[in-house]
């Protein structure tokens, strides 16, 4: 009987490429999950703990929906049930690009270092955001209730 190959034999291009791979996979299944069953049909999905105690919107609500907005290609709506996670997803689109050409070419994996300043600015963002959403004026990143 022959084996399954180890990952010692795989071409050296195959071992570089495949934490990103695998990682892509990781997200690539629930991703398409969320693309299948639609949040915004009730039921299929738990409700917000923090919505539910509040009645206000928590930075993430509205996320499952917009992750199923890009999937059927409605940027629009995307933005409109949460633009932090866009934005959040194209920064992890950019950051997963530069570490799979990384090891496509042999090159050192990126090193990403945020420093105190960089998470002050992005918790300042997800609490304007979130401020923003709740109020009046934000009405337009607000999810609608489901």
């Amino acid at each position: 009987m022959n084996a399954a190959p180890t990952a010692s034999a795989l071409p050296p291009v195959l071992r570089r490429l495949s934490p990103p791979l695998t990682a892509l996979a990781a997200v690539a299944v629930p991703t398409a999950y969320v693309a299948v069953v639609d949040p915004n049909t009730p039921g299929h999905y738990p409700d917000c703990p923090f919505l539910t105690a509040t009645g206000r919107w928590c930075p993430g609500c509205g996320g499952l929906r917009c992750v199923h907005a890009l999937t059927h290609g409605d940027l629009t709506g995307a933005l409109h049930d949460n633009a932090v996670a866009v934005l959040l997803f194209g920064v992890l689109a950019v950051l997963w690009l530069r570490w799979a050409w990384a090891a496509l070419t042999g090159g050192p994996p990126p090193r990403i270092t945020v420093g105190v300043r960089r998470w002050a600015l992005i918790a300042l963002l997800v609490l304007v955001f979130t401020v923003v959403r709740n109020s009046p004026v934000g009405a337009g990143l607000a999810p609608p209730l489901v």
